[in-house]
């Protein structure tokens, strides 16, 4: 949930405390308006800064709908001054997050195409303070939002299995952990895979493998047990992951290397 307190923080630190710039009288409106095709998302997040300002907001468009040049996907009515107070951090929380769901959606599609089962999720390589907007852009681009924070789901990592050994580990962690809790487990060679499920995982985690590799670890695992494939994949790798037969695929460069959808804010 978006706070005041949110808000307050982009404010501060775009505004100042001393903005001569926007000292502009009267009142005026405003449209934000799309520069290149993409998918929008991040339209909560622009709405709830121009409300704090007192600015009354209008998005013609929903998040996850596909936009095209020069469609408006958000329109704005109140003071000049406070309209253009608001105007970059709406324009670059949309930006940011459109280009989130963008970049997801041509994953999504991409997967599909080879396999319409598999599925594609981010992960917490997210931007201090914007966790939220991040996840939800994945969300309106047809993604997963894995894990939302540590507590959804107990990932255990090579540091774990190096002090506890594999199987200490699992059953330490499923001790601690509530029944609801998944226990997901990284492996980094095919043949670890199935020691892993054998040892209680719900989910395993191949990391910074090959497709190739991928393929058969995915052969390696029986059971009831789902497997994840993560490390370094890009758009361009996806359609090769997709064919492994793996059931999802995590993508830290949905958030940390998505480019921004180009937009442009005009009054008047």
């Amino acid at each position: 949930m978006l706070t005041d307190t949110d808000v307050e923080r982009w404010l501060r630190e775009d505004v100042g405390h001393h903005d001569v710039t926007n000292h502009v009288p009267g009142e005026t409106e405003g449209r934000l308006v799309a520069k290149e095709s993409g998918v929008a998302a991040g339209l909560e997040a622009a709405t709830a800064v121009f409300d704090y300002l007192g600015v009354a907001v209008e998005t013609p468009v929903d998040a996850g709908e596909r936009i095209d040049p020069g469609d408006v996907v958000l329109r704005t009515d109140g003071p000049a001054r406070e309209t253009l107070r608001g105007e970059r951090v709406a324009v670059n929380l949309v930006g940011h997050a459109s280009g989130v769901a963008t970049t997801t959606r041509r994953a999504v599609e991409a997967a599909r195409a080879v396999d319409g089962d598999v599925r594609i999720a981010c992960t917490r390589k997210t931007t201090p303070g914007l966790r939220g907007i991040e996840k939800r852009a994945v969300a309106a681009g047809g993604g997963d939002t894995h894990r939302l924070d540590l507590s959804h789901t107990v990932m255990v990592k090579d540091n774990h299995v190096a002090e506890m050994g594999l199987e200490g580990a699992v059953d330490h962690f499923r001790e601690r952990a509530s029944f609801t809790t998944k226990i997901e487990v990284e492996v980094e060679t095919p043949e670890t895979a199935p020691e892993a499920a054998a040892a209680g995982a719900d989910i395993v985690l191949l990391d910074n493998m090959s497709p190739a590799e991928i393929e058969r670890a995915v052969d390696l695992v029986d059971g009831p047990v789902l497997t994840e494939a993560s490390g370094g994949i890009t758009v361009a790798d996806v359609p090769d992951y997709a064919g492994t037969g793996v059931d999802v695929i995590s993508m830290g460069a949905l958030t940390h290397s998505a480019p921004t959808l180009d937009l442009s804010f005009r009054t008047g």
